[in-house]
């Protein structure tokens, strides 16, 4: 025996005699992951979940709640199993965003609710356009939101009125399944899916298939916590992949053809993280078994513990993409995908703002509303606006837009004077164009500040003060402003040109005002960015709602300035010292 393994034995033999001293470091937590630590709930959220099924809620709402009305309704049903059906309660008015973080829930809320429309794809006919928009005259005081989920959101909603909403809704295919909640969310969609000249592939068949497969079955409808799909065929990659659970986004592999680029594990809120790249090329095939596959993942190995921590991109932080698909190929699909290479970066902008022509000769238009606010009201008048003009098709898209599909040319410029009357532009200013807006303490539990108002008034302010810039062709030909309530991001502040986070702020005298924390340089792959990154964040830099258009228009004549030739919005504000950006 050698010296070294003497020392060693005799090392042993004496530790053998002594008691083991308690370890100081506390056995670890479980994460809540099905697969590894079980299904017992370990907490309060996960047990109503086990104990019956969100979707089931349903029956009751038919039978009981909305037959007795707001008071009956069981708590956890209401707070809970209500958003599998798209039902949150809304803000109740006068409650200013100083104590949204004070009240309790029941405190905030309103005996009124927010239902959202699930829209995958985005894509509507003209009838159910009108079905919708005459749900918001009748049901929801005339309001109309579209989102940058491709959803539309109606307001003042109560639940006796919502069977007769599922009916109409349901007699021209479209639904409130899943809406909200720990679940599939609605998959977005490429706007221009199907009729684009530059289409490399058409997810229209592969989103109906997820669609009719897997929203509504119980079997993935007890999530860790919400779970969201983007797919696109499209060039332009027009669906925010990078912030996305999944993402599947179209190219063409230099051996095996068409197909998708995978990507998991995106996602914004209080804590940021772009998706990742698996390197993995998946076949058109494939593609509904490998969207399975990642949400079962997220479904077995999703951490339940903390709803903190419970999206899939803490899974995938810990995990890493090599493990990760790993686990989905041995234990998910049972065979290898093919590596492939990334979609290259986009020449078009994603948006589909403009006139267009389509595969078919026709012609799609892209129209922007002010910060996707409308109304019922607009809703079926357009409808009307262009079955008149020969089309009865459209789509809603991720940036809050409407694209209207097959245009005959001859109709083109008739129904661009006509949307602009409606308050839809097909040819709108940079700030109009690049400007989204969560929904804000209007109606939102959640929020601090006051959004829809704010950017409409930011908006017009900017159009007039900087238009000496338009003139003189020095304003950039896209900034994105994007204004959030609250710290949660809905309107993805952290990947916008200007990204405003709302929040009180002190004043002289000492009264808490709403503001914004200001986020700058962010954004997503486009014709103008090699890839996505989140914004930077200037300590100290906030600024009061009432001062907003004043700031905007400081740090624009700013980098109008002192730019370099070439550089982007975003690069010149990575770049800037920070007094150039106060």
């Amino acid at each position: 025996m050698t010296d070294t393994a003497l020392a060693g034995a005799s090392v042993d033999q004496a530790a053998a005699g002594r008691p083991k001293r308690p370890s100081s470091r506390p056995a670890a937590k479980p994460h809540g992951q099905w697969k590894v630590d079980g299904t017992t709930p370990l907490n309060a959220n996960e047990t109503w979940k086990q104990e019956d099924n969100g979707l089931n809620v349903r029956e009751r709402i038919e039978s009981v709640y909305a037959k007795h009305g707001f008071d009956s309704i069981d708590g956890t049903d209401l707070h809970g199993r209500f958003r599998w059906w798209g039902l949150y309660t809304q803000r109740k008015p006068g409650i200013d965003g100083g104590k949204t973080a004070t009240l309790e829930p029941h405190e905030l809320e309103d005996k009124y609710f927010m239902l959202r429309v699930r829209i995958d794809g985005g894509a509507l006919s003209t009838e159910q356009l009108r079905v919708i928009g005459q749900i918001s005259v009748d049901f929801a005081r005339d309001s109309a939101d579209l989102t940058d989920r491709q959803n539309i959101q109606l307001h003042w909603i109560r639940v006796e009125d919502v069977p007769e909403i599922w009916r109409r809704l349901e007699s021209v295919g479209l639904s409130t399944t899943e809406a909200c909640g720990d679940v599939p969310r609605v998959i977005l969609g490429s706007p221009v899916a199907g009729i684009a000249k530059d289409e490399i592939i058409d997810p229209t068949p592969l989103i109906h298939e997820l669609a009719e497969r897997f929203i509504g079955d119980p079997e993935l409808a007890n999530l860790p916590r919400k779970f969201k799909t983007a797919i696109t065929g499209h060039p332009s990659q027009d669906v925010v992949h990078e912030i996305n659970d999944v993402a599947l986004v179209g190219l063409v592999h230099p051996e095996l053809g068409i197909g998708y680029d995978l990507w998991v594990g995106g996602a914004l809120s209080t804590n940021p993280m772009l998706g990742k790249r698996l390197g993995a090329f998946v076949r058109p095939d494939q593609a509904a078994d490998v969207w399975l596959g990642v949400t079962s993942i997220f479904r077995d190995y999703g951490y339940r513990r903390m709803r903190t921590k419970a999206r899939l991109k803490f899974l995938l932080a810990d995990w890493g993409p090599v493990k990760f698909r790993q686990i989905l190929e041995d234990e998910y699909l049972g065979y290898k995908l093919d590596d492939g290479p990334a979609a290259p970066k986009p020449s078009t902008p994603g948006d589909h703002i403009g006139v267009h022509e389509q595969k078919d000769g026709k012609f799609f238009i892209g129209a922007t509303p002010l910060a996707g606010r409308l109304s019922g009201s607009q809703l079926v008048k357009l409808a009307s606006t262009l079955e008149a003009r020969g089309s009865q098709r459209l789509r809603t898209t991720p940036h809050q837009k409407l694209v209207v599909l097959d245009v005959p040319k001859d109709e083109v410029e008739a129904l661009v004077a006509e949307l602009d009357a409606l308050g839809l532009s097909a040819r709108p200013s940079v700030f109009r164009r690049g400007t989204i807006a969560c929904t804000g303490i209007e109606y939102c539990k959640l929020a601090i500040v006051e959004t829809k108002v704010t950017a409409a008034t930011a908006v017009a302010e900017l159009e007039r003060r900087l238009a000496d810039l338009v003139e003189s062709k020095q304003l950039p030909q896209a900034l994105s402003l994007h204004i959030n309530g609250c710290p949660n991001s809905c309107a993805r502040i952290q990947t916008a040109d200007i990204g405003l986070k709302g929040m009180m702020l002190p004043t002289p005298d000492g009264d808490p005002t709403p503001g914004f924390q200001v986020h700058l340089g962010g954004g997503l792959a486009s014709s103008s960015r090699e890839e996505a990154g989140l914004g930077r964040t200037v300590r100290g830099l906030k600024v009061y709602v009432a001062d907003l258009p004043d700031y905007v228009e400081r740090v624009v004549r700013k980098f109008v300035a002192d730019h370099t030739e070439g550089q982007t919005f975003a690069e010149w504000a990575f770049a800037a010292d920070e007094d150039d950006l106060q």
